[in-house]
């Protein structure tokens, strides 16, 4: 009875939307802005619509065994310490690819139809507070990040004492292919989960990536609306918003464009490390269609969306040919001193056990990576996981306002090239942008570039501690420093950079160093 609903409901996606697009078309004469007529009906019915159009998918579990739940980093945090639990569900249903007949544009404005269809199962990880009345009323979905051939949570570790601290739900989505049933990998490690465990997850079937993006509003309508066993319990839900990093991160930049018109199963959308241009909204062995480049945010987006950048986004991934102005929708926070991944997400973050994150300042030069990537210098050691929490808070509030909440934020000082250059001050560190204590009172040169070595290293920015000389000049007397850091510090809770929380890990962290001593 289930299945013969989601069929039912599945060909309601399809009508819907296609009786959408052709009241748009019959209206194409009357210029751009009718075109998008019938499709913006579709938007402003809003949530109860996506009830109606994207399919529940079912939901089973919880998966217990053969082994555990599979995902990288591992994590050794006790979670029930915190009041959370960890449980793996499977989420199948019957998806849809998309298609455009027109070649998408730069603008982000895309109108998509769908395509074909295919059965899938995949599964979501969840972390929850087991105390509903403790829970804050919002999910935050992550698109798991495939880079590496199996699914990885970068923004769970960058956030997660943050996360448990603010009582907020997490998913994990095995949104694409290589995650799921992938073979090999960049590193030459075969740890899809389907080779990891292939007892536990012989159910799992991937159709393609062609079809992530409607997996991913179906996992948003069972956490909403589930039909059946509820994946977050006896959490209710108030907001869900949707994040990813990296890979996933372009994957988002399509689904906004392209998806969350139709479905609009997300509240927000925090896109952390984008590059220029977005992944194709359709792949093989579906037709291919491909987004150019750049290819930037929808401006007529209807829910907030924050974009998070560092340093090497900005310039190795060529994002900065994508910047675009802040709207009442749309935020861009630059971070500096920041790189693609670091220390902290490679490093100390996935076993930060405190409420507040470790601060990454004064810990050993890192060059290797979970033991597997060996790069050349020390990698990156800067302060994205601090204010990436901060910008998680404010995207939930502004979801939960309908307000921005504050300026726009400060862009990095760039030198548009070719290439593309950050300008630097007389130490290294970067000029302009979202400030924190790790450049303003600097005991190193934090750079997002100039890194290589093994794979993905190029990505994973350098750390060059100051010598003991310049650190004596900078620093003559440890109170003054530490005084240094916590005005710093100040500036950027007042401008909402940093957490209150956070600044007291980054104060008791330079208290405790021999920093002017």
């Amino acid at each position: 009875m289930r299945a013969a609903a989601n069929q039912v409901n599945h060909r309601a996606f399809v009508d819907i939307v296609a009786a959408a697009l052709l009241s748009s078309a019959s209206m194409h004469r009357g210029g751009r802005s009718v075109l998008l007529g019938g499709m913006a009906t579709v938007v402003l019915m809003g949530a109860t619509l996506a009830s109606a159009v994207v399919p529940t998918p079912d939901v089973s579990g919880p998966i217990t065994s053969p082994g555990s739940a599979f995902i990288t980093p591992p994590s050794g945090i006790d979670l029930a310490a915190f009041g959370y639990v960890e449980q793996e569900f499977f989420v199948s249903g019957t998806a849809t690819s998309f298609t455009s007949a027109e070649p998408l544009t730069a603008d982000g404005e895309w109108t998509v139809a769908p395509g074909d269809t295919a059965h899938y199962v995949t599964r979501i990880l969840v972390r929850r507070p087991t105390d509903a009345r403790k829970f804050n009323g919002t999910v935050v979905v992550e698109w798991l990040n495939v880079s590496g051939g199996l699914d990885a949570a970068p923004d769970w570790t960058f956030t997660h004492p943050m996360l448990k601290r603010e009582s907020f739900a997490w998913v994990g989505v095995s949104a694409q292919l290589a995650g799921v049933s992938g073979t090999g990998g960049p590193i030459g490690l075969d740890l899809s989960l389907k080779s990891v465990n292939p007892v536990r997850y012989a159910p799992l079937v991937h159709p393609g990536d062609s079809f992530s993006y409607d997996m991913f509003s179906q996992v948003a309508q069972a956490i909403r609306h589930p039909a059946g066993l509820a994946p977050l319990g006896n959490l209710k839900p108030r907001r869900v918003i949707a994040i990813g990093e990296s890979q996933s991160a372009f994957r988002l930049v399509t689904y906004v464009n392209a998806i969350h018109p139709l479905a609009q199963g997300y509240d927000g959308f925090l896109i952390h490390s984008r590059g220029d241009d977005a992944a194709p909204l359709s792949q093989q062995p579906q037709p291919a269609i491909d987004p150019p480049t750049p290819a930037f945010v929808r401006t007529d987006v209807d829910v907030p969306v924050l974009i998070f950048e560092t340093e090497t986004d900005l310039t190795t991934l060529g994002y900065f040919s994508a910047r675009q102005p802040d709207t009442d929708r749309i935020r861009l926070w630059e971070v500096a001193g920041t790189a693609h991944d670091d220390a902290y997400g490679l490093g100390v973050g996935p076993s930060d056990a405190g409420n507040g994150a470790i601060d990454t300042t004064y810990i050993p030069p890192q060059t290797s990576i979970f033991g597997v990537i060996t790069c050349n210098e020390p990698i990156n050691a800067g302060p994205q996981h601090y204010v990436e929490n901060a910008a998680l808070v404010r995207l939930n509030r502004w979801v939960r306002t309908g307000r921005a909440h504050g300026a726009s934020a400060p862009r990095m000082q760039v030198v548009a090239g070719p290439p593309i250059t950050i300008e630097r001050d007389a130490y290294g560190n970067a000029l302009g942008g979202i400030r924190t204590p790790q450049v303003d009172v600097p005991v190193a040169t934090l750079s997002g570039l100039g890194q290589t070595g093994g794979a993905f290293c190029s990505l994973f920015g350098t750390t060059t501690a100051f010598d003991a000389s310049t650190l004596a000049a900078l620093y003559p007397s440890h109170e003054g420093y530490v005084a240094a850091v916590l005005a710093s510090a100040r500036r950027a809770v007042r401008d909402g950079y940093l957490l209150t929380a956070d600044t007291r890990a980054i104060r008791a962290a330079a208290r405790a160093s021999d920093i002017g001593r």
